[in-house]
């Protein structure tokens, strides 16, 4: 069987109160500022279950939470960028010169790259709370840019080096053949051959039009590999593991997706997915904290969609950003978002669903790291309660070190 590009989650969008791209941004409102973030994220494709109309909720919920907080109005408006690169340049141009200061949550990592480089352009903001290719804080880095709790280092880091230390030595990889799974395929191969293990060999398929992965996965069996590692997201990782789960592959080796959110094991179930490792930097039912998140979210969308690390980000990264435009004030952080995205450096993070970090000088957000394995059927306990904790990495051991062209003010 394999999954069409479907949704979880109900209508439209998750929040009538989002205008879309087409509404003009003004700067000020009866003499106050108004500061205007744009969720640039995926509503209609594979990506839309763990990151689109969720996503767009999380920022609209911290800035429910802030705005008695701040001395400007603040406006949340939204638009699909369809996972294609030009199309998010096109409305991140449009955004930023009609006066829109963030573009926010941005998921697939050819997007995020491009659009990182119009809002250093622009002196705007690109909050990140989904693209997971590393170079976004390392290479490519950016003053204007913030990517806030995880990314390929760290998944390659904490689920590859988990399955190396447990013995399996010999991979291969089913690579999204763009930014994201590159790096993500090329950072756990390195972690593998530093474990003493080998790749077996890797195929890449076209990005984002695949879903019959069947010629790839006979590949990988007759490779003999221990594991069969999905360097790929969203819709295409349920793919991979349903239709491995069918030839019986998950019988001859184990399956590794490199980077899974809660809503795939959601979907496919605990029968399926159930042993599965994964790597998040958030989980809904961690603590008190996270489960106060998660029931304000859920009642401002009203969709049985719950949140995973990436909707988290949204909300964490906003929240933060509205810290320093409180500490700044309104108009002198219209100004700059080089100089909010500074403050935002300078101050420590503390929130409902990240509880305290910092966010270090080349923009990349700290946080510890959440080895989950998924619960079987008989672990399970209800509809949402899919992982229990295996193992927790401090964030100094799971983010990439400081590039030395990364030399941005902290202050």
């Amino acid at each position: 069987m394999i999954l069409s590009r479907r949704t979880l989650v109900g209508g439209a969008a998750a929040l009538s109160v989002a205008p879309t791209i087409g509404a003009r941004a003004q700067a000020k409102t009866q003499g106050r500022t108004k500061i205007v973030i744009g969720v640039m994220t995926d509503l209609s494709g594979t990506y839309r279950d763990n990151t689109g109309p969720t996503s767009l909720a999380a920022t609209q919920l911290a800035v429910n939470e802030m705005r008695p907080h701040l001395d400007c109005d603040i406006e949340v408006i939204s638009a699909d960028h369809q996972n294609k690169p030009d199309v998010a340049v096109s409305i991140a141009r449009q955004w930023f010169d009609s006066g829109v200061d963030v573009a926010a949550d941005v998921p697939t990592s050819s997007v995020a790259l491009a659009v990182a480089q119009v809002a250093k352009e622009k002196d705007k903001i690109m909050l990140n709370a989904s693209a997971t290719v590393s170079s976004l804080t390392d290479e490519q880095c950016s003053p204007n840019s913030i990517v806030w709790s995880f990314d390929t280092y760290e998944n390659a880091r904490s689920t590859g080096g988990s399955l190396v230390s447990q013995g399996f030595k010999s991979w291969y990889f089913i690579t999204a053949n763009y930014a994201f799974g590159q790096s993500l395929e090329t950072l756990t191969a390195d972690v593998v051959r530093a474990g003493g293990g080998e790749v077996k060999g890797a195929t890449r398929y076209p990005f984002p039009d695949t879903t019959d992965f069947s010629s790839y996965l006979t590949q990988a069996a007759a490779s003999g590999a221990s594991v069969v590692a999905f360097a790929n997201a969203g819709l295409d990782t349920e793919n991979c593991i349903k239709q491995a789960s069918e030839f019986g592959l998950n019988k001859t080796a184990r399956l590794a997706p490199l980077l899974m959110f809660l809503q795939n094991p959601h979907s496919l179930g605990p029968r399926i997915c159930g042993g599965l490792l994964t790597t998040e930097t958030f989980y809904w039912d961690m603590n008190d904290r996270t489960r106060g998140f998660t029931k304000r979210l859920l009642a401002l969308t009203k969709t049985n969609n719950y949140p995973n690390q990436a909707h988290a980000s949204s909300y964490g990264s906003t929240i933060h950003y509205m810290k320093a435009v409180a500490a700044l004030g309104g108009e002198a952080a219209k100004k700059s978002g080089r100089a909010v995205v500074a403050k935002m450096k300078s101050m420590p993070t503390d929130d409902d669903a990240f509880g305290p970090g910092r966010v270090r000088a080349d923009g990349r957000g700290e946080f510890p790291a959440y080895l989950f394995q998924v619960k079987t059927p008989e672990e399970s306990k209800g509809e949402w309660d899919l992982y229990k904790l295996v193992r927790t990495t401090p964030a100094s051991e799971v983010v990439h070190p400081l590039n030395a062209k990364c030399k941005f003010p902290v202050t």
